[in-house]
């Protein structure tokens, strides 16, 4: 399974529940394992000051009707009495108010460190984020998926947590409020009395089911729009942050017209977007504004007849527009937030949907053929065991067939342009799915590959020197001699400055980095990708020398355009494609140490079989 901005907005946007019981599944782990005590001790003891504020909103509704009768009887002192416990009653609710927005504003805090933490390491595990960008029609924006719609989809879920708590509670209270104060209507039509049982009740009921009903009829559009707006803003800011990274090279070649053309036609489907969600927005506000103005007004107009006949005081029927405004916000609490619903559904699809992207990355796809296996073993060599590599829709690459490089051996592997030495050396590294076959390394020997573009954290130099190697791994000495050998001691007074290394440093610089990283780590199997390409030929032929001398334990595969020096290399393989054929690995023989490379003849290439 794969997903594209494109699919996203072709499959229904709005209130789809299978999305609230698929995100439910993939955060509700914060309320298990080590966080379990954290989470439940929040959500306990929020539940507990959501309780006391009924219990406080409950006062609020005796004291209209003790105030009001009050003030219809003229009685000053109980008037007083009721302002005096008025005061109590708002210190009340302020101190509960503030429990509450303690207990849920870190409770949300929390999940959402869960979650995003959780998302972060199954992102970035077993170089998910890699595998995602080879999958044909990958996921659009996991970046920002996993910044803000992680967000966007914990937080509003405490308030509708908190929102139908209450809901619930108040409508089982303030509705006993309404049977017990309200009473029987009796009204005479033609004649004949007709006597309402309850008569509020089913006023309020019919009333809130009406308008709950009416607002997802006029706002079905909602949820569709607003997802389309997200993914209209994801695909926005992805594009600037690529212009933003790609400014140097946009900037040379003169394509800030195209740029800017391809921004703006970009953001004009974004301003369409937002223009549709505000159309559909506009619908449901008719509905909410009206029903904000008529909710106070209406329980009056249903209670002003029995007040009129003497069967209610004033202070009873304030109580009772007091009461019923309780009871539809409780019954209307969908229609009040249904925008904040509708837009909820919009950042859970897109959290669901990372999710899914994820775990069908580690599904084998049965159309993908075999995958090449990692076998690490006790011997002493690296061996690629008949390895078939393919692209993703089974074409074959390269045929490889048996080699076997041993500790402390220098190969080079040439050949041209497009016969997939890439490939090859991320399948050494064990980077690339496709294919059959597998590869073998000693065990605990690491792959590293040091290429045209090798990466430096920002941060302090120190410490992108040393990555992924955690900081202090080398002592400050150590790494300043490294940098020395490979020609940065103009840098070794700059190891504790923090700075975006990757737009400080020129491609020479960060490239004379990564060697001295590897004369640091000195890794059991090094594969040098073009690693010197910014550099002139003598420093190349000088740096190469240096890594074969410094990590004299390793295997080291030295993978270019171009062949190095002879007399570097105990073994030289040339990668050949004819056509549409596989590539072929072919070993070209050489005599003695340090030999250069005589014209080939048959009797010099041996290819490697399985």
């Amino acid at each position: 399974m794969s997903y594209s901005s494109a699919e996203s907005d072709a499959r229904p946007a709005g209130m789809n529940w299978r999305i609230a019981r698929r995100l439910a599944a993939i955060v509700g782990g914060f309320w298990h394992g080590q966080s379990k005590r954290l989470a439940w001790s929040f959500t306990l003891g929020l539940t507990g000051f959501l309780i006391l504020r009924l219990f406080v909103d409950v006062g609020f509704n005796q004291w209209n009707r003790w105030f009001f009768d009050a003030i219809g009887n003229r009685d000053t002192m109980e008037a007083g009495r009721a302002v005096g416990v008025l005061l109590l009653l708002v210190a009340s609710a302020a101190a509960v108010g503030v429990g509450i927005v303690w207990t849920r504003e870190t409770l949300q805090v929390r999940w959402r460190e869960w979650c995003t933490g959780t998302l972060l390491d199954r992102w970035i595990g077993d170089q998910r984020f890699l595998r995602m960008t080879r999958v044909e029609n990958g996921l659009a924006n996991p970046e920002y998926r996993i910044s803000d719609d992680v967000r966007l989809a914990i937080e509003p879920l405490t308030d509708f947590a908190i929102g139908i708590f209450t809901a619930l509670l108040a409508a089982s209270i303030f509705i006993g409020v309404l049977w017990h104060v309200g009473g029987a209507l009796t009204v005479s039509i033609a004649g004949a009395s007709i006597t309402i049982p309850a008569f509020m009740v089913i006023g309020a009921v019919i009333y809130g089911v009406s308008v709950s009903c009416l607002v997802p009829i006029v706002g079905r559009r909602l949820g569709a729009a607003t997802a389309a707006r997200n993914e209209s803003e994801a695909l926005f800011r992805a594009r600037t942050i690529q212009l933003r990274e790609s400014a140097e090279s946009i900037a040379l070649t003169k394509a800030e017209s195209h740029e800017r053309t391809r921004l703006a036609g970009i953001y004009e489907g974004l301003v369409g977007n937002w223009l549709a969600m505000v159309r559909q927005h506009c619908n449901v506000t008719w509905v909410m504004n009206a029903n904000s103005a008529l909710i106070p007004t209406v329980p009056i107009v249903m209670a002003l007849p029995k007040y009129m006949a003497g069967g209610l005081t004033l202070g009873e029927m304030m109580q009772l527009a007091s009461a019923f405004v309780q009871v539809q916000l409780a019954i209307s609490w969908l229609t009040d937030n249904y925008r904040q619903v509708a837009e909820w559904f919009a950042s859970a699809r897109r959290v669901v949907e990372l999710a899914d992207a994820l775990d069908d990355l580690d599904r084998p796809d049965p159309n993908e053929g075999l995958h090449n296996r990692m076998i690490v073993h006790g011997g002493e060599s690296l061996t690629l065991g008949a390895l078939m590599l393919a692209d993703r829709d089974g074409r074959k690459i390269i045929e490889t067939g048996h080699a076997t490089f041993r500790s402390g051996e220098r190969v080079m592997i040439t050949g041209d342009m497009g016969a997939g030495k890439n490939v090859l050396a991320r399948a050494i590294l064990g980077f690339w799915p496709w294919g059959s076959g597998y590869l073998s390394v000693p065990a605990g020997y690491e792959a590293v590959i040091a290429h045209a573009a090798p990466y430096l954290p920002e941060g302090v130099l120190e410490e992108a020197i040393q990555c992924p190697a955690p900081t202090g791994t080398f002592p400050p000495e150590e790494i300043a001699g490294a940098l020395n050998l490979c020609g940065l001691s103009h840098l070794v007074g700059r190891l504790p400055q923090k700075a975006r290394w990757m737009q400080t440093l020129s491609a020479d610089e960060k490239q004379r980095c990564a060697i001295a990283r590897l004369l640091l780590q000195k890794p059991g199997v090094i594969v040098l990708e073009d690693a010197l390409s910014a550099c002139d030929a003598g420093a190349q032929a000088e740096l190469t020398r240096l890594v074969f001398e410094r990590c004299k334990a390793s295997v080291i595969i030295d993978i270019s355009n171009r062949p190095g020096p002879a007399h570097l290399y105990d073994r030289t393989f040339v990668l050949t494609r004819s056509g549409d054929e596989p590539g072929k690995l072919e070993e070209v023989t050489r005599t003695g140490a340090t030999s250069r490379l005589r014209p080939k003849r048959k009797s010099d290439v041996v290819t490697i079989k399985a």
